[in-house]
């Protein structure tokens, strides 16, 4: 089974698509830093680039990349679902 996400730190909340992910697809990860392979089905599109949840959020609760904090979800997000703008709030700005 082909990669369509990737995983950069083991304690991540969200992989990185590097490839599209349908709906409804379980898809591959690869979590770089210990060289495994978790599974994650999709709930929605996920766009090469984009990210996806690895996990359950309510709102406020911090994403996890690079083994970083990025930002704050602002509404709840399920396993599964599309992370970006919508449902993001980036630490950085």
């Amino acid at each position: 089974m082909a990669v369509k996400f990737f995983v950069h730190h083991e304690k991540d909340t969200v992989g990185v698509a590097v490839a599209d992910i349908k709906a409804g697809e379980t898809a591959t990860g690869w979590v770089m830093d210990t060289n495994a392979e978790i599974t994650v089905t999709a709930l929605n599109d996920i766009p090469l680039g984009h990210k996806i949840a690895l996990c359950d959020f309510l709102p406020g609760d911090t994403v996890i990349k690079y083994g970083e904090s990025i930002g704050k979800t602002t509404q709840a997000i399920k396993k599964g679902e599309h992370v970006h703008i919508h449902n993001l709030k980036t630490a950085r700005w």
